[in-house]
């Protein structure tokens, strides 16, 4: 069984290949072989994921395999098997999977006063960034600081990096002002204005700022705040 097979070169495992290379140049004899984790005494685990592959010739083959296909190839007992059907499984679904949204901003006002609900009373300063894709739908919303907002602390680096994960084409930012009163201080207009220029050369654009009251709001884009 073991014919034909060359032995595996340390260079070339492909535990190490993914940490150098990434997931995506690496073949599917090496990404079967990461999940099986280990071969037998006969087989070592890249000639057991070649074994596999040619029990099922296709990735189309291999994700209708049965357990007692599975079973049935020398190496694959029942524990790998089963942990091969759970990962055939979540790759479906993976592949099924939409962007999660979160509803679809509509003015600021309306998102002002949905927010207001649970930040009226926070004790300290939260920043929250909204992202949004290009229909304005609410892709994701995270909270990036807790504590007073200044340009040391809340680097546009930081939220930006969000942005670009999840792909987003526009962004809301949203602090609050456990004071209650919503008027924006120097440190929130300079912030603000960074944060747009940031926008303007990432191509990401920041739709607004709200800075959140107790039973107010202040949006630096209806104010025309960030532009002074």
């Amino acid at each position: 069984m073991t014919q034909g097979f060359q032995t595996i070169p340390k260079s070339s495992r492909p535990r190490e290949r993914l940490l150098t290379y990434g997931a995506e140049s690496l073949s599917d004899q090496e990404l079967l072989a990461i999940l099986l984790r280990t071969g037998t005494p006969q087989l070592n685990v890249m000639e057991l994921a070649a074994q596999v592959l040619s029990e099922f010739p296709s990735l189309f083959d291999l994700k209708l395999a049965s357990l007692a296909e599975l079973q049935r190839i020398n190496g694959v007992g029942q524990v790998k098997a089963l942990e091969l059907l759970a990962m055939i499984e979540l790759g479906g679904r993976i592949q099924k999977a939409l962007q999660p949204k979160l509803g679809q901003v509509r003015t600021s006002m309306d998102l002002a006063f949905t927010l207001m609900e649970d930040m009226k009373d926070y004790q300290q300063e939260h920043l929250l960034c909204l992202y949004l894709n290009t229909k304005n739908e609410i892709i994701k919303k995270e909270t990036l600081f807790i504590g007073s907002l200044n340009q040391s602390v809340a680097h546009p680096r930081e939220i930006f990096r969000g942005a670009v994960r999840v792909s987003a084409a526009h962004l809301i930012a949203v602090h609050n002002h456990p004071s209650g009163n919503p008027a924006p201080s120097e440190n929130d207009l300079q912030f603000t204005r960074r944060l747009k220029a940031c926008g303007e050369m990432m191509g990401i654009e920041l739709l607004d700022h709200l800075i959140i009251g107790h039973d107010s709001y202040v949006s630096l884009r209806e104010e025309g705040l960030w532009e002074k």
